[in-house]
């Protein structure tokens, strides 16, 4: 009776106790719950709830390399002053925006000379007061953040649908300069659809074409072009030929009617893919692809294909009749022998050349899971494989030249919105793409990288492909780009979210021209020696891969010399006629300087520095060829200090070769293509499928 009454005390007081222990811990919570908007509102930015903008440049932002970074990072410049002097222990990243360089836009107004050298300075100044100009509207208010909707606006036009199809006449084809635009590119199962009719041929006299001896006839030519270009990709350039169709009648160096494929980026072409009227072998051997084809709006499907051939099963050339054979793929002879001992003959039908001079045509090409395939009146005609770096989103655009009449252009099952455009930008605002603090104390390499406005794809490639080096990653070595202004407002609107998001960008204040390009090689060397102090200056393109402990290597192998490594040109003369010309007012002499090829070579820190000072005391003489200009300063410093010129072959000025130092020329696709095979193979190998 005692024990069941000490039992139910027991039980009462464990009850009360649970009881009080609860309370305990709900006061516990509410205090809590008040107390955590108080701390977000008052302590350091690093505890900002996703609600606000987290600031852009400490260095604490690498404990949350993991995190989802925010939609667009924040355009309130005090907020992210106020968050970084409220940072203990650590200092905030003073990351320098804008480039320092100087440039006293008077000191030219007086000067009336018109020689090549005042020239293209007083360029210089213009652009530099443009420049100014359209710094000081970008700093306006109305730029500092957009308001809802402003965003709801950009919303609806980034997610906007394209069209399904697309029909045009051949007028209206020719109204909009023989180019079909498709807004949102292709993706697997588009096709396109062209009635033509190809001119007779005509007697060419362009001397590349027809090279005629004494006496010789003319040579007849009758050709035409069909292109799928990436319109968009980069607003200002020759657009790249993700495909490059190029039927050739009359006119080609074989005397024959051939087929010609190929893939060009940055005026580089890839191999000719020659259908000459020999059916392709289904073993032969053409590499490996690596393909991202777009499927539906968010689906990527990844296809790593091994080609011995054939083309999603279809060969890549088929058979036509040609004049130097029998017109059949067996004999007579061996066809009645098989047809007397009582074999069954296989019937082989041959078609002649699938295109005549003057005679309608019906052409389609089709993207298929391994690559694009064109028939011709029903026929299958080629099949072209994918190739690294160009795929079918990038595909806006359809172009058609030469000797050819457009009746119609016809094309569907097109994808209805795009995914790699403006929503790209947001999608790659990632912090873990974020440049890394400069370091406190000097830095052994600083490498600057020329870029555009509009060139965002082949930043992001470079943030996501060597950049990600642990040289880089640790502050030991320093990347950056260096982008003038654009003359549009809203890429320039843009280029400052990502420089304030990435911190990796410095803006040169002018107004961009290829003329000018040189200024950024100046800025580059101004920003190497008076903000990271570097040992080493390396500049770059941003098509350039590189490798960099080989380069950093490379420069040490000179100890503290002044150096300047690179893919050297030596007695180069000017050329004086074609697209590139330089006349004799622009460069006076026969002969360039030793000179280094653009896309990538190092300087020591005292020519940099000589550099600079030349360009801000007006003795620096500018050429409009960039890499020229640095070997003409090289050469001037070299006559009072001298220099130790390093020729390497590995810094590649076209596209890329065996154990590379750099590699130029790459597409973004080609980028991460090289960074993940020089991580999973530790050596350096080429995606170049030339």
């Amino acid at each position: 009776m005692k024990l069941a009454k000490l039992d139910s005390l027991v039980s009462l007081s464990r009850l009360r106790l649970v009881q009080f222990l609860m309370g305990v811990l709900f006061l516990y919570l509410l205090f809590i719950s008040f107390e955590i908007p108080l701390v977000f509102k008052t302590t350091s930015a690093g505890f900002y709830t996703d609600a606000l903008p987290r600031p852009l440049f400490l260095e604490s932002e690498e404990d949350f390399t993991d995190k989802s970074a925010p939609a667009r990072p924040t355009d309130d410049p005090e907020l992210v002053r106020l968050a970084g002097s409220r940072t203990p222990p650590r200092r905030m990243w003073e990351y320098k925006e804008v480039s320092g360089l100087l440039f006293n836009e008077s000191s030219f107004d007086s000067n009336d000379s018109k020689d090549e050298f005042s020239v293209l300075h007083k360029t210089a100044r213009h652009a530099f007061v443009v420049g100014k100009k359209l710094w000081v509207d970008l700093q306006s208010p109305q730029n500092k953040s957009d308001s809802e909707p402003e965003r709801q606006n950009q919303k609806q036009n980034r997610t906007g649908s394209c069209p399904e199809s697309i029909s045009l006449s051949g007028s209206e084809f020719v109204n909009r300069s023989r180019v079909l635009v498709i807004p949102c590119g292709l993706t697997l199962g588009s096709h396109i659809t062209v009635v033509g009719m190809p001119h007779w041929a005509h007697a060419e006299y362009d001397p590349k074409i027809a090279i005629l001896k004494e006496g010789d006839e003319s040579v007849m030519v009758t050709q035409f072009m069909m292109e799928l270009q990436g319109l968009k990709t980069v607003e200002g350039e020759d657009p790249p030929r993700i495909l490059h169709f190029n039927p050739r009648l009359k006119g080609d160096w074989s005397g024959k009617p051939v087929i010609e494929q190929n893939t060009c980026y940055r005026m580089q072409w890839g191999t000719a893919l020659r259908c000459e009227g020999w059916k392709s072998r289904a073993d032969e051997e053409t590499g490996c692809s690596l393909q991202v084809t777009h499927i539906t709006h968010s689906i990527y499907l990844l296809i790593v294909t091994s080609f011995l051939g054939v083309v999603d099963g279809q060969v890549k050339c088929e058979k036509w009749i040609r004049d130097d054979d029998n017109g059949s793929e067996e004999s007579k002879a061996t066809w009645w022998l098989k047809r007397l001992i009582g074999r069954k003959n296989k019937v082989a039908l041959d078609w002649p050349y699938p295109f005549a001079e003057g005679r309608l045509f019906v052409l389609t090409l089709s993207a298929g899971l391994e690559g694009y395939h064109v028939n011709v009146d029903g026929r299958h005609v080629t099949s072209f494989p994918y190739r690294t770096g160009f795929v079918l989103e990038d595909a806006t655009g359809l172009s058609l030249k030469g000797d050819l009449d457009v009746h119609s252009v016809f094309a569907a099952a097109l994808p209805t919105s795009h995914p790699s455009f403006a929503p790209q930008k947001h999608l790659e605002r990632l912090s873990k793409w974020k440049a890394p603090p400069l370091p406190e104390g000097n830095v052994e390499l600083f490498i600057g990288i020329l870029s555009a406005g509009n060139h965002f794809a082949e930043r992001m490639a470079v943030r996501k492909s060597w950049v990600q080096h642990k040289l880089i990653k640790s502050s030991k070595v320093v990347a950056r780009f260096f982008v003038a202004l654009n003359g549009r407002k809203d890429i320039n609107v843009e280029l400052k979210k990502e420089a304030e998001y990435f911190g990796d960008i410095v803006i040169v204040p002018y107004m961009d021209n290829y003329d000018l390009v040189v200024l950024k090689t100046v800025a580059i060397c101004e920003y190497g020696i008076r903000t990271v102090a570097a040992k080493y200056i390396m500049k770059c393109d941003d098509d350039t891969f590189v490798r960099v402990d080989p380069v950093i290597k490379e420069a040490k192998k000179l100890g503290d010399r002044s150096l300047y490594i690179g893919n050297m040109n030596y007695y180069h003369k000017p050329l004086r006629n074609g697209k590139w010309a330089v006349t004799y007012e622009e460069w006076p002499e026969e002969e360039y300087p030793p000179y280094a090829n653009g896309p990538g070579y190092i300087v020591s820190s005292d020519i940099a520095q000589f550099i600079v000072d030349e360009f801000e005391n007006h003795k620096l003489r500018l050429f409009k060829m960039e890499d020229v200009s640095m070997g003409m300063w090289v050469e001037k410093f070299n006559s009072s200090k001298a220099v130790e010129y390093q020729h390497s072959l590995k810094f590649c000025q076209f596209g890329c070769i065996e154990d590379y130092y750099t590699a130029h020329y790459q597409s973004p696709r080609q980028m991460l293509c090289m960074w993940d095979k020089l991580q999973k193979q530790g050596k350096p190998q080429c995606c170049n499928m030339r």
